[in-house]
């Protein structure tokens, strides 16, 4: 099997790394994609959400992927939905971590709710890119709360700032419908950073989440635990 990671808001790939290792160490190949914009030194001026699909349906075609364990992390819930009808022919299976499932027509900003919807875009008007970025504080209390603030700051420096049009936009339809791939929800189990609780966002797949130990940055911090999470429910 081929594992496409899809990183969250402010990550790159590099963030999967930990658990990809993992992963290829049991046989599988990996690939962990950074979405435009978001690695050091991209232009993020002018990036949409369709960029972010149109970015992974590229790769998953360009390195002529198949039997793809598709996997995105927060946000990354949101590309992958849209990307999967378009590869769906090269997928085995799609999985959620920690991850946004999308209404129709509900954005990652509006389901955080109007006043962050408002404060986000107001936030990327205010820069010359059009993105948002996210402070320490925010950070370490709501997206890696109890662990060591060597490892928060450690982690927090790779962040990049996000192209606000990933998060301000919205999928017309709910594109899973009918498509036939088996689907896994993965929930960190101190996650206390997602837009709905995890056991909402996985009834809207019509599945039941799988637990997982750590915060919503445990891709990080328990990689092993997340990476025997996968290999067990992909090969259920």
């Amino acid at each position: 099997m081929n594992f496409v990671f899809v990183p969250g808001t402010n990550h790159g790939g590099w963030c999967w790394h930990p658990v990809g290792r993992r992963i290829r160490a049991a046989g599988h190949g990996v690939h962990a994609l950074t979405l435009p914009g978001l690695a050091m030194g991209d232009d993020p001026s002018g990036l949409r959400l369709t960029d972010a699909i149109e970015y992974i349906v590229r790769e998953v075609e360009r390195r002529d992927l198949t039997d793809i364990v598709l996997v995105g992390h927060s946000f990354a819930g949101v590309p992958i939905t849209g990307a999967a009808p378009r590869i769906a022919r090269r997928l085995k299976h799609l999985a959620f971590f920690s991850a946004f499932i999308p209404r129709p027509g509900e954005s990652m900003a509006a389901a955080l709710g109007a006043e962050t919807a408002a404060w986000m875009r107001a936030t990327a008007l205010e820069t010359p890119a059009f993105t948002i970025d996210i402070d320490f504080e925010t950070f370490r209390t709501r997206l890696m709360q109890d662990e060591p603030e060597q490892l928060q700051r450690l982690v927090f420096e790779q962040l990049t700032p996000q192209p606000a049009g990933y998060v301000l936009d919205a999928l017309d339809d709910q594109p899973l419908t009918g498509l036939g791939v088996p689907v896994t929800y993965l929930l960190a189990e101190r996650d206390i950073a997602l837009a709905a609780p995890g056991t909402e966002l996985a009834a809207r797949l019509d599945v039941e989440p799988v637990i997982v130990p750590g915060t919503h940055e445990a891709m990080l911090t328990h990689p092993g635990d997340l990476a025997d999470a996968l290999l067990e429910n992909v090969h259920a």
